[in-house]
This record gives C-alpha cells, structure tokens and sequence, in this order.
C-alpha cells in the first residue's frame, strides 16, 4: 500500500496544473495533499475540483521538513483512531510534478522485491524540457568529498540531455525530494526530516542517515516523472542561497566521521568565502553575499544544538561513510578541468 503525500502552501494555481495528472494516474496509492495553512483558496479549491483527494490541514506553514513530519503524524493519527492500515510507502511529491501511467510501477516493484532499500526515486526530467533531466535530482544524487551535491544528468548548474545514458538501476547517495518513495517504518526509524532545516538538502540528510544505518538508496529510470521546479524559492533569492549553505554544513556537522570532519569544515569555510565574494564580484545581488555570510554564521550559533544528534548517529552508524560519498573534488573538476558532466567526472 503506498500514500502519495503532496504539501502544499498557497499552491492552488500549481495543483489545479499538476494535481490531474497524479490523481488520474497513480492506482490503487491514495492521494494526500497536506495543507501548511494557506492564505490563498487551496482547501476550497480541492474541495470542489479534487473530491477523492484526501486533506490533512496543518496549522501553520511548517516548512518542507517538519511540513511532512507533521503531515505524517496527522495522517497516521487519523489513520489508526479510524482503524485504517497504515500504508508501507509513503511518497514525498512536490506540487508541481506530472506523471504518466504506470509511472509508479517500476518503483514499487523493486521496492517489494528488495527488502533491504528504504527509498527510491524515478528519472527526474524537465516538465517544460523533457527532452532534459530536472535539477532538482535528475538520475540520482551524490556529494563530493566537500559536501557539495551533483547527480547523475546535473553537475551544478550544468544539465544534461536525457539520452537514455542514465537508465541503469543505481545505488546513490541522496534521492530527490521532489519525488521520493520512502518505507514508512525506515523514515521513522531515522527520525524523519530534520525539520530545523525549513527547506533544503532535508532530502539529502534523511539519505544520508538511511545509507548509514546500512539501507540501500536508489534510483529507478524506469520510472519517470516530470517537474517543474523553483516554484517555491527560484534560483538565485538571497533566501535559498542562505538555506543551501547553512543546511548544508549542518548535513556535514551530522552525519561526518570524525576523522574527515574537522578537515572537511576548515576547506569549507575556505570555499565558501571565496562563493561569497564570486557571488558580489561576478555581479550577484549583495543579498546573495550577505546570506552566505549569515549562514556560516548562524551554523555556528545553532551547531550546539545538533551535538547529541551527531553523537548518537555516529554512535548507531552501521557504515561510517557511504558509497555515494565519492572523492573528487566538485569545484575542481567543474570550474579548472571543464569536467562538467556526470560522465567526465
């Protein structure tokens, strides 16, 4: 039984778009769209247009992490004072993805017949290129030695083609939060979404845990969906850049073994010094300077808060670094080498 959760905030334009498509195409899974409290016509909209679809209203805007913690909670909840089962796969799906026929099977299939993954995504492509792979995870993700994330179809800003090159089953280390299937009991098992993150590499975290506690990550071409991408923060806002780099370093201060972590951090305050000042020589709005700033700044005021936490996954990790945590070195390979492709890396 797999629950296809979408969260929405103010999101009524992009579901009436997106939405058919899911709800016409996804069998027997049950459609969830979880509300972090809209200002906008979203609960009446689903209402009169989306009547099979299932509404979780949250009571405030939780951000994607916690918003799908709390969204899970509330639906468990409501699931067993019904006496309803709980399903075993819980899929995160963004608002603005489309999907086609049997778009599911393939996931489901290797998920049933491979006991020891704990989650999967499709071949992610562009909706308004699908011809493209989508940034937002393209054929599966990975991070260099550094931390910085690239996948399999879409190395920084540079995105490839899709010409069938990526259509292997493959272990990865993250998997893309705009559609991820998820075992219920392995996303609890490592505690769900770290929700102080708000948005942004939460997906690559969760990853992360699972791989470390020795469950498999995966990503399944044969299975395909299309996305629309930067409907929430687009590329460039003062906002993402400050979560991408503050999350991220909050990722690395977690999930690091001890012996790489405090050479990771000293290069990596290096490096993101150096982004910043690219970001305001190379025209860069100031507000993209600054948020780099306040981000290493603000992970070192919170980073005593994830003490325990990194203590405790350190502790439990049945591998202490995964495989899809490879040793190149991102920047070099991308900006010196030319190497800027999956395939040329």
């Amino acid at each position: 039984m797999t629950t296809i959760i979408i969260l929405n905030w103010n999101g009524s334009q992009m579901m009436q778009r997106y939405l058919p498509s899911v709800v016409a195409n996804s069998g027997d899974a049950e459609v969830v769209v979880a509300d972090n409290a809209s200002t906008d016509d979203s609960l009446q909209m689903l209402s009169e247009k989306f009547p099979t679809v299932r509404i979780v209203t949250l009571d405030r805007n939780w951000g994607f992490a916690d918003g799908y913690n709390k969204a899970f909670e509330k639906y468990e909840t409501e699931n067993n004072a019904q006496g309803v089962p709980l399903p075993d796969y819980y899929i995160l799906l963004n608002s603005d993805v489309r999907v086609k026929p049997g778009w599911l099977d393939a996931m489901t299939d290797y998920m049933e017949t491979h006991d020891d993954v704990a989650a999967c995504q499709p071949k992610l492509l562009s909706d308004e290129r699908p011809e493209w792979f989508e940034y937002a995870g393209a054929c599966g993700g990975y991070l260099d030695k550094y931390g910085y994330p690239y996948c399999r179809g879409r190395v920084f800003d540079t995105v490839e083609m899709d010409h069938g090159q990526y259509d292997t089953v493959t272990d990865v280390l993250w998997a893309t939060g705009a559609c991820l299937m998820v075992r219920r009991t392995d996303y609890w098992a490592v505690g769900g979404l770290d929700g102080r993150f708000f948005a942004h590499n939460e997906e690559i975290d969760l990853c992360w845990r699972l791989n470390m506690m020795g469950r498999r990550v995966v990503c399944m071409p044969q299975s395909v969906a299309y996305h629309l991408g930067g409907g929430t923060l687009p590329q460039g806002n003062p906002r993402k850049t400050y979560l991408n780099f503050r999350n991220n370093l909050t990722m690395l201060y977690k999930n690091l073994p001890s012996g790489r972590l405090h050479r990771v951090m000293l290069m990596r305050m290096l490096l993101d010094y150096v982004a910043a000042l690219q970001m305001l020589v190379l025209g860069r709005s100031l507000g993209d300077f600054k948020a780099v700033v306040r981000a290493r700044r603000d992970f070192h005021r919170w980073k005593k808060d994830f003490k325990a936490e990194r203590e405790r996954i350190q502790k439990e990790a049945a591998v202490a670094e995964p495989k899809g945590i490879t040793p190149i070195f991102l920047l070099w390979n991308y900006y010196a080498r030319g190497r800027k492709r999956y395939c040329e890396l």
